[in-house]
């Protein structure tokens, strides 16, 4: 039994040479500074009131950017989408109309009557010609001569009108109705794009690469405008959050690298100092001993220089010394 005594004092002695790290404590300002990772998740609303028609996203599923989370029933998006684009068709025609004059069978009627007046005519001159010859003979009246040529000047008159009118008929539209029946196009144009941007915001897509955090409705569930429906963790949208001492708060400077590690996340990690809190965390009574200084801790937060998809929310970790 004597013999084993020296052993054990050696044992007891070598287990304590181990551990000393966790039994002694550590010289000011040498100790790791503590902190854990907190997550910045992106929460997904719907636009508008609706029922949720489908809901790809499943909760602790990765998405990729431009995948579509949910969607919302589309019936009465898409019929207005359809009510704008038959109104973009109709402005143009009227447009068309404006720009063509008019169409051909009412240039032919035109024609026709034109043609009506060109006989008459005819007709008309021979008659004056005949009241012309009788009249040298002494055998018309004066009247029935004015009369001839009264009706000539009329079917000339009638035939001027008719070239006229096919002239105005060929025509485009006045400038001022042109220009309205454009504006009338684009507004109309205008109404199919907003149209179609609403029936797009009834099926949100994840801006970038991240994991479902949660999910708030299932489908077929009404949800409020305004309503989150899905919330998303990006990789490379997590803040570590730690506590420096009031000893090394002077190398807490945003701008600043630091180094730090946790449990599974590898090594050779790096962040870099984006906010450190203008007042402590704890504050002692009256006076700032020596003693009561070693207490005050500032929370500083830092960005991660690579994006990992070990640091997840909650996580414990430890950073290095600031020098």
């Amino acid at each position: 039994m004597k013999k084993l005594i020296p052993i054990l004092i050696v044992a007891l002695a070598a287990t304590a040479f181990v551990l000393r790290d966790r039994w002694l404590p550590a010289p000011a300002g040498q100790a790791n500074y503590l902190g854990y990772v907190e997550g910045e998740t992106v929460l997904i609303a719907a636009p508008v009131a609706g029922r949720i028609a489908a809901r790809p996203a499943e909760k602790g599923k990765k998405v990729k950017q431009g995948d579509v989370v949910f969607s919302l029933d589309t019936v009465t998006a898409s019929a207005a989408v359809r009510q704008a684009e038959a109104a973009v068709s109709a402005a143009k025609s009227q447009l068309d109309d404006l720009l063509t004059g008019k169409r051909p069978p009412e240039l032919a009627v035109i024609g026709a009557q034109r043609a009506q007046a060109e006989a008459g005519l005819v007709l008309a001159r021979k008659e004056l010609s005949r009241s012309q010859a009788l009249a040298r003979t002494g055998t018309a009246t004066p009247a029935s001569l004015d009369q001839a040529q009264a009706a000539v000047a009329q079917y000339e008159a009638q035939i001027a009108q008719f070239d006229a009118s096919e002239a105005v008929a060929r025509l485009a539209g006045r400038d001022a109705l042109i220009a309205a029946a454009r504006a009338a196009v684009e507004q109309a144009g205008a109404g199919v794009d907003q149209a179609r941007q609403r029936l797009a915001d009834l099926s949100p897509a994840a801006l970038k690469d991240a994991l479902v955090e949660n999910t708030y409705f299932d489908v077929g569930e009404w949800v409020a405008a305004g309503q989150p429906v899905v919330s998303l963790l990006s990789p490379d949208n997590v803040t570590l959050r730690f506590f420096v001492p009031e000893t090394a708060l002077a190398g807490a400077i945003p701008g600043r690298t630091i180094r730090f590690k946790c449990d599974g996340c590898g090594e050779g990690l790096s962040a870099t100092i984006t906010r450190v809190a203008s007042e402590p965390e704890f504050t002692p009574p009256v006076v700032y001993s020596q003693e009561a200084r070693s207490k005050l801790v500032f929370l500083a937060e830092a960005k991660p220089d690579a994006a990992s998809q070990a640091l997840r929310p909650g996580l414990p970790i430890e950073v290095e010394p600031l020098q």
